[in-house]
């Protein structure tokens, strides 16, 4: 059980549609609205729905125009074959340069924020600056010190773990991590439901392929300005969190004043004055 509770990264709707386009193209559905010159590209993290951005989406329609995506087989969008996190940032990056959005700036939360720095350190011209909202390059090595990334990891005893549970025990579940993800309690409810309607082979999978990712030394690679925002408790572990930066010398680190994970909903008021300084600073 305790392994699981790292799947539950998850994420609040309060639906925000605008146009779906490529929806069959790409290993995730994406809404778009704002008429901006400049692009925004915001990722979820696992089990969410792209409707977590709304808020930020709200904030900066009026300058921008803003790319939200949702997962295939997270959140009610349909699953697709052989997920992994590394095919889903190549999507994200192909996305990016068949629609001609000329350097974005990409936030990404919890694994969507690891998206955010590995695509960053592949495509490092398709990016014009990254925000990393609550997530580590290696998030394993957190629980496990000398964590090695492993070429074929055996995912079977995982998968098999996720699968087993009926779907009360999953809920059950859900309802015991939650409060350590997320302070503000009139969110959890809904934070719950859209776990609940995602995929669940794709989540023992991706939480596989993400689970054994080790981005500490590639994101050397990444050139742009990266503003990594981090929850208020890792202020307590900061030896141990900026030590998985050491590596990416455009980190810009910042410790949430008070909140847990889910920090556009713990500390709304600090995420955007973050957000603004960083975006509208050249």
């Amino acid at each position: 059980m305790k392994n699981i509770k790292l799947f539950f990264l998850t994420c609040l709707s309060t639906l925000f549609l605008q146009e779906n386009i490529g929806a069959h193209d790409y290993p995730f559905e994406v809404s778009i609205s704002g008429e901006g010159i400049q692009h925004i590209v915001l990722i979820p993290g696992f089990g969410c729905s792209g409707t977590v951005w709304d808020e930020t989406v709200l904030q900066y329609t009026k300058q921008f125009t803003c790319h939200t995506l949702t997962m295939a087989g997270f959140s009610g969008v349909e699953p697709k074959s052989d997920p992994s996190f590394q095919a889903w940032s190549d999507a994200v990056a192909d996305y990016i340069a068949k629609e001609n959005l000329n350097q974005p700036h990409l936030i990404g939360h919890s694994m969507g924020g690891a998206m955010v720095m590995n695509i960053a350190a592949d495509y490092p011209d398709l990016i014009s600056k990254i925000i990393v909202v609550d997530a580590l390059p290696c998030l394993a090595a957190l629980m496990n010190p000398s964590f090695e990334h492993e070429e074929q990891p055996d995912c079977s005893q995982i998968s098999s773990q996720l699968l087993s549970l009926s779907n009360d025990q999953f809920k059950a579940m859900q309802h015991m991590n939650i409060p350590s993800l997320l302070a503000n309690e009139s969110k959890r409810e809904q934070v719950v439901e859209w776990t609940l309607t995602s995929d669940r082979t794709t989540f023992a999978e991706m939480f596989c392929s993400f689970s054994n990712t080790d981005l500490r030394e590639k994101i050397s690679k990444i050139t742009c300005p990266s503003l990594i925002l981090l929850e208020a408790p890792f202020v307590h572990n900061k030896a141990n969190m900026e030590a998985q930066y050491t590596t990416l010398k455009t980190a810009d680190i910042r410790y949430a004043e008070k909140g847990l994970h889910f920090i556009m909903y713990d500390n709304p008021n600090w995420y955007f004055n973050q957000l603004d300084n960083f975006i509208f600073t050249k």
